[in-house]
């Protein structure tokens, strides 16, 4: 199995600007004479070289099909293991996977990719609808525009068939946040519990779930009341695994409350004396949230008995990460500004903190008619004169 890149000419013989030639031998023909899969790749000459290993390793797998008989499903694999496994995380590749196998291609795997029509795919919408939230499903139009616009740009389609099709819209779930009373239920449900001091820093600093579990000791700041946030923690298929944050706005420091400081200093204490009865010495580099052993939290398990916790507190439909929302709208409904807020909460931009907490605004501005009624001074309206006669 071997191939090859070359500069593509014109017809003058002149090399062609960023665009390359590959060559792959796919096996003998019933004739007995090699048969050659050959593309065109526009771009890097690295591009065409990710390209042409991509079809080296499909034939290895015996997954390669010629342009002219290519699946749908074929199609699907290649890009998953082509792009998707190169250029996103496990986590992103897990999910698109078990997407790409669950779903699409039992619906539409059987199709040749070059007779994938727009009616066939708004077909597989309808009847996904019937099992599926408009919000999956929309999902599902997304992984399946990109795997086809990998195709455009691969030259095994002429224009990609989701750009016609109406995918359903997605509609939003509301959004779960507490009231400072529910809080305080939740937190005395969790007095006791292993998990009470991951439940009251979330509360407490908006961060999300796997961020918490990443925290390390070198990450808290006691003295000046702040948390760095340097790496996230994910369990994939059984197994832990620490990642940097994924974006530049994730990675960040964040303040902390008087409450919050003098919590985690109490609770590194009693951590230094667990781990002193161990013969271990509690070091910078022990995560913050762990097991009797220094082990990290399951996430699973996390969720799961935080369910319970709130169940408790005789509260439905809570999770995890509605404390995050709830950070937020105590925030907001408290006159903080929404820049600081969408700085600590790790946003890209403060519309989109706004726009995720648009039901808000009605409080905020009440809260702000509070304050601007505190500050100016009553009016005096005249009785015996009118204005400005």
């Amino acid at each position: 199995m071997k191939g090859s890149i070359a500069q593509r000419k014109d017809r003058y013989g002149n090399p062609i600007k960023d665009a390359w030639r590959i060559q792959v031998y796919v096996g003998k023909g019933p004739d007995g004479n090699y048969r050659r899969h050959t593309e065109t790749i526009r771009g890097r000459k690295g591009d065409a070289q990710r390209r042409l290993n991509e079809l080296l390793a499909n034939l290895d797998k015996g997954i390669y099909a010629s342009p002219g008989k290519l699946t749908v499903a074929q199609h699907l694999q290649n890009w998953l293991e082509g792009y998707v496994k190169t250029n996103c995380s496990l986590r992103t590749y897990d999910g698109y996977q078990s997407i790409v196998t669950n779903h699409l291609i039992p619906a539409l795997g059987q199709h040749q990719l070059k007779r994938l029509h727009p009616q066939l795919i708004q077909a597989y919408y309808s009847k996904a609808l019937a099992k599926l939230s408009s919000r999956t499903v929309h999902h599902h139009h997304r992984l399946l525009s990109e795997a086809l616009k990998y195709a455009v740009k691969q030259g095994l389609l002429g224009t990609n068939p989701c750009q016609l099709v109406d995918p359903p819209s997605p509609k939003g779930k509301p959004m779960r946040t507490l009231t400072q009373s529910e809080v305080e239920d939740v937190l005395i449900a969790a007095a006791g519990s292993y998990y009470y001091p991951v439940i009251y820093t979330a509360v407490s600093t908006g961060l999300r779930q796997a961020e918490l579990l990443g925290l390390r000791w070198r990450d808290i700041d006691i003295a000046s009341h702040s948390i760095s946030i340097n790496q996230v923690l994910y369990k994939r298929r059984g197994v832990y695994q620490f990642k940097e944050p994924k974006t530049d706005y994730s990675r960040r420091r964040i303040a902390m409350t008087e409450k919050l400081a003098d919590f985690l200093r109490e609770y590194r204490l009693e951590r230094e004396r667990l781990y002193y009865q161990l013969g271990k010495s509690l070091t910078p580099d022990e995560l913050v949230f762990a097991t009797c052993e220094g082990k990290p939290l399951d996430p699973s398990y996390l969720s799961h008995s935080f369910g319970k916790i709130v169940r408790k507190a005789g509260l439905r439909n809570v999770r995890f990460h509605d404390l995050r929302h709830t950070f937020a709208s105590l925030m907001l409904l408290n006159g903080v500004a929404p820049k600081v807020i969408s700085e600590t909460l790790g946003h890209a931009s403060v519309a989109f903190t706004m726009d995720t907490y648009s039901h808000i605004l009605p409080g905020m501005q009440e809260n702000a008619m509070r304050l601007l009624d505190q500050i100016l001074p009553p009016g005096v309206a005249k009785t015996n004169s009118s204005y400005g006669m």
